[in-house]
């Protein structure tokens, strides 16, 4: 692939602008989305969600910056965890310090493992079939995350309503992305938060009766950093299920770098893939220190990377500062993350549907189904996952306290299931 700009060359001047704004632009969506929903889930107080995401945007832009230099080195955009939001949620129940300790705690046992160089060890558990069954096992278990998005309480509009237009935006956004070319297929999420919010706010003024709730009144300029009270806690049930949502989290992780390493061929990859895993566990524990979702890097700069010709890594440089400046600024973030969640709730079903996607054609690209046994240990773990995402609180609330977090996880189970059927359980009909 021939590109205007290699992995080290750096673009002057307005090019250099531009091409960061680019990066700022794509990166921008899934802070908003997964912050929102997980500072509406833990805050009630407006300005409190507010910080939340001032916080995130604040520890992503550290993270953001430090891979660029001196982790994988890569023009990687990093981002929020999915997977650790399914951990998150199936926490909400207890305190709020324990999440935030197991965050602390996985991040840095994660970068132990990567700057030790025994996470080499670790990848040996995901093969083609597991690495599958994860990425669909977070959308499936996601599913009533999705559901409560798109028929909220306060939305006060009709559920069909909401039903119609979540489907008619999900699908909206599956033909732009099939229909448009270049940079403007890595855009799709951005105007689809922008065309939805503006279209469901007009039919929710123009239909609904229910009052617009108070937009709260903030700085334009603020600092977060006395909201900042760390305390170290453990609760042995959560800890373990958050473990396994980081063995989850580093194979996304690994899977990002060296996709864009291979595309690139970039060299020394393993060190780039050790200090690129490593400064992500560093970067979750800053992330449990200020009590937000650890993050990870994303995997869609391939297609900005061949849209633009750009593959340099110093243009992503003025997009990390600007989430970093962005970061200080509540009024505007305030401004931009006002998300109405049924849009939220399209965004994911979309995003989800193409992680499922994803999931299928490894399947299909690796052989990893060639017999009854190979199949059962990919359908298996998914519906028992699914069961479990859907189970009532007050029968989770009769299992055994510190089982609670684990069996009452249907990822956590989905992944626990998938190893073991796949590596002892049905090993003898599963190798590939």
């Amino acid at each position: 692939m021939r590109l205007k700009y290699g992995l080290d060359d750096r673009p002057k001047g307005l090019e250099m602008i531009l091409y960061g704004l680019q990066w700022f632009v794509v990166s921008i969506p899934a802070l908003l989305i997964i912050g929102k929903l997980i500072a509406t889930m833990q805050y009630g107080n407006p300005v409190q969600q507010i910080t939340y995401i001032q916080k995130l945007l604040f520890v992503t832009s550290l993270v953001f910056i430090l891979q660029l230099l001196r982790g994988h080195r890569l023009p990687l955009v990093p981002g929020p965890a999915t997977v650790l939001l399914i951990g998150i949620i199936a926490a909400q129940s207890s305190r709020p310090e324990f999440i935030s300790s197991s965050i602390f705690i996985g991040g840095l046992l994660l970068a132990l493992l990567a700057f030790s160089g025994l996470f080499t060890h670790v990848q040996k558990l995901f093969t083609a079939r597991v690495v599958s069954v994860i990425l669909i096992l977070i959308a499936f278990t996601l599913s009533p995350v999705i559901l409560n998005m798109i028929f909220p309480p306060e939305a006060g509009l009709p559920p069909l309503f909401n039903l119609s237009f979540a489907l008619l935006l999900s699908l909206g956004m599956f033909i732009a992305n099939k229909l448009l070319k270049g940079v403007w297929k890595a855009t799709v999420v951005v105007f689809g938060i922008i065309f939805g919010s503006l279209i469901y706010e007009l039919f929710r003024l123009g239909f609904s009766s229910v009052p617009q709730s108070p937009v709260p009144e903030l700085p334009f300029f603020g600092f977060f950093f006395e909201d900042l009270a760390f305390k170290l806690a453990f609760e042995p049930g959560i800890l373990l299920s958050f473990l396994f949502c980081y063995l989850a989290l580093s194979i996304n992780d690994l899977g990002s770098i060296q996709s864009v390493g291979g595309m690139l061929n970039a060299s020394g990859m393993e060190e780039r893939v050790r200090n690129g895993v490593g400064v992500t566990g560093l970067g979750n524990a800053m992330a449990g220190l200020f009590g937000v979702i650890g993050p990870v890097n994303f995997s869609f700069s391939p297609g900005l990377i061949t849209a633009t010709g750009c593959a340099s890594r110093y243009a992503l440089l003025p997009a990390g500062i600007g989430l970093l400046l962005l970061s200080f600024f509540p009024s505007v973030v305030s401004i931009i993350s006002s998300i109405p969640s049924v849009v939220i709730g399209s965004i994911l079903a979309y995003l989800m549907s193409a992680q499922i996607a994803s999931g299928l054609l490894m399947l299909s690209e690796r052989g990893a189904i060639k017999g009854f046994n190979d199949g059962l240990i990919v359908g298996f773990p998914i519906l028992i996952a699914t069961i479990l995402a859907f189970v009532p609180s007050e029968i989770l609330e009769t299992f055994p306290a510190v089982l609670r977090p684990i069996i009452g996880n249907g990822f956590v189970m989905g992944v626990i299931l998938v190893i073991l059927l796949e590596h002892l359980l049905l090993k003898a009909g599963a190798e590939a």
